[in-house]
């Protein structure tokens, strides 16, 4: 089981989704299934800054620069130099010893600091208690930590999605990464994020 990483210590593996934007059939199943596992008592409710389900997966639906339709599928990436970390008051947002950004809720104030610096948009506050939420919710890093893929991963049908170690060369993700074209989301901010979309073969 992950725990908090100390001051100075690097993470014990580099924990990191995929989404392979090129098999993706825009099914939305990892949109449901996200929240069913992190937050069931958010089903059929609206997430009011995105105007879509709340869930730990935003839906970016948009129009390529040559009109036709296209989607974006985002969440927490993880990032290895977090501005959410680095601007939380209280360290209830840290790294866990698989390197994934974690949140503490018995140390959130519920600023929402975390939220309005992360550049992706990809926090939202739940209505109910007021806390942040992101991806990896507690139903998550209950199915990692006892061995099992994320809720989105195992629900995609298309196997657009995946999860596993940068740091093992032999890891899914890893092999994916070396022998398929892939970008990182808003790099130029420096966050160094751990989320990669795969836009096909080399």
């Amino acid at each position: 089981m992950s725990t908090r990483l100390r001051r100075g210590q690097a993470p014990t593996r580099r924990m990191a989704h995929i989404w392979d934007a090129s098999r993706c059939i825009a099914c939305g199943a990892c949109v449901m299934a996200c929240t069913q596992a992190n937050a069931p008592e958010m089903m059929f409710r609206e997430e009011k800054g995105w105007k879509s389900l709340a869930s730990n997966i935003r839906r970016i639906d948009g129009v390529s620069p040559h009109g036709r339709p296209e989607l974006l599928l985002v969440q927490c990436q993880h990032c290895e130099n977090a501005p959410c970390i680095s601007t939380c008051p209280f360290g209830a947002t840290y790294y866990d010893t698989d390197g994934r950004v974690r949140l503490d809720p018995a140390r959130c104030a519920g600023c929402s600091y975390c939220v309005t610096s992360c550049p992706y948009n990809v926090r939202w506050l739940h209505p109910d208690n007021k806390l942040p939420k992101k991806c990896m919710g507690d139903g998550c890093i209950d199915l990692t930590d006892s061995g099992q893929q994320p809720a989105c991963v195992q629900a995609c049908p298309a196997m657009a999605r995946d999860y596993g170690d940068l740091n093992d060369p032999a890891s899914s993700v890893s092999v994916t990464l070396r022998t398929k074209r892939s970008r990182r989301l808003l790099e130029a901010t420096g966050s160094e994020p751990k989320f990669f979309v795969v836009e096909g073969s080399r």
